[in-house]
């Protein structure tokens, strides 16, 4: 085990997690998983999260035998499970089909304003903003939606921006068999504006370009293209 890795898992220092805690730090570009994330199935793991997340309300005093409460653990769970979180399992992601580019289409293609939901991994708390795309076919192209897909999914899971914009421009990559791949997200954070500083003005911004768009005149296009 690296020693970064022994340091960020160790319990028995409040005050270094409580620094880790309040600042998004991203310790890796995969996203941190355990070797049994799968073994159980989801109808599992929305009975265990329900019956986890009714202790939490309460604790917190709520009475769950209130029409409007008793149904939110088993909400909570199955939104945790088959929506917000669904990007953690891989079986959920898109499957990618690549056409010949028999029209001859060789500049950038541009998917921009991507709407993208995500959840912030140290406080739960949403992540709300655009993702634009844009990639230089090598002889294949693909379904548009299917890049929409593809930032979804990986939305879909605890996250950290920057590993988010590096896991999708890594995906797109993998996807159409080319490195002319560009990627940046604008976003809020809520675990900013919702708590802690309570800034409602400010955005998040990151950015992973390869390949042509490494290119300053590439790069430019690309950046004049979703400034439109």
């Amino acid at each position: 085990m690296k020693q970064n890795e022994t340091s960020l898992n160790t319990p028995h220092k409040p005050e270094l997690m409580d620094e880790l805690g309040e600042d998004h730090v991203s310790t890796s570009a995969e996203t941190p998983l355990r070797a049994d994330a799968f073994e159980k199935d989801d109808a599992l793991k929305i009975e265990l999260i329900q019956k986890h997340f009714k202790e939490i309300m309460l604790i917190l005093g709520l009475d769950l035998t209130d029409d409007s409460l008793k149904g939110t653990p088993n909400r909570v769970a199955k939104m945790y499970v088959k929506e917000v979180f669904s990007g953690l399992n891989p079986s959920n992601k898109p499957s990618i089909r690549l056409f010949e580019n028999k029209y001859k289409y060789n500049e950038m293609l541009v998917e921009k304003d991507i709407t993208l939901y995500s959840y912030c991994e140290h406080h739960f708390v949403p992540i709300i903003g655009k993702a634009h795309v844009a990639y230089i076919s090598n002889g294949k192209v693909i379904g548009l939606s299917k890049i929409n897909r593809l930032v979804q999914h990986y939305s879909k899971r605890p996250q950290v921006q920057e590993r988010l914009t590096v896991q999708i421009a890594e995906a797109l990559k993998e996807a159409l068999q080319t490195q002319d791949v560009a990627v940046v997200i604008d976003a809020a954070h809520l675990c900013v504006s919702s708590r802690g500083v309570k800034d409602t003005t400010s955005s998040t911004v990151t950015a992973h370009y390869s390949g042509k768009f490494i290119d300053e005149p590439t790069k430019n296009e690309f950046l004049s293209f979703i400034k439109k």
